[in-house]
């Protein structure tokens, strides 16, 4: 699957995931990550009612960041199915998530398997490449007041990415085409601000 093929695939997805016909009295939220606001990826989901016990959530994020030569440059599109074992919004919850992207990674120091994800050497190589995967999750809510939530969950699963290598962050020369690594680990942590609407 080609990069434009998985970017429309995702678009096309989201289109028919987002909520067209809510009805009036249907939970309906927006969140970020505050993990992920951290590490200076910016972030933002939503999430909606699909029936009393069930929800669809879809968060996004990118890092479009090069400092001081480190490069760690991505976005990621995450649609998640949730089932509360009480009300939507409130309390524990199990999760069956995809999620999909591109990413442009390198110049980091140390030689480390960033999270096993195959990047092998990232003080020397650049990867660049697409991925997706799919995971399952749990998760608690914590109600704050009538319009704000706290919500943790963690997830775990498999990815598959595909992509390029390159001799440095910046460099354009390809040391190796279409390289490709699959990852089985964690797929989601998240500690979200929730506005509910």
């Amino acid at each position: 699957m080609t990069r434009p093929t998985l970017t429309a695939a995702l678009l096309a997805a989201m289109s028919i995931l987002i909520p067209g016909q809510a009805k009036a009295g249907d939970d309906f939220a927006i969140k970020t990550n505050l993990l992920y606001d951290a590490g200076l990826n910016p972030n933002l989901g939503i999430e909606f009612g699909l029936a009393p016990k069930w929800s669809m959530d879809i968060s996004g994020n990118v890092n479009a960041w090069t400092v001081s030569g480190k490069r760690w440059r991505h976005w990621v599109v995450q649609p998640e199915a949730r089932y509360w074992f009480c009300e939507r919004f409130q309390g524990h919850f199990l999760a069956l998530h995809a999620l999909g992207g591109q990413y442009n990674v390198g110049g980091m120091k140390d030689n480390m398997k960033f999270f096993m994800l195959g990047f092998d050497d990232l003080s020397t190589r650049r990867y660049q490449g697409w991925m997706a995967g799919a995971g399952i999750g749990y998760g608690y809510t914590w109600i704050l007041n009538r319009h704000w939530n706290l919500e943790a969950e963690i997830g775990a699963g498999y990815i598959w990415t595909k992509g390029d290598v390159y001799p440095c962050s910046e460099c354009g020369s390809k040391l190796e085409s279409d390289w490709t690594h699959s990852y089985i680990g964690l797929t989601k942590a998240a500690i979200n601000l929730v506005y509910l609407f």
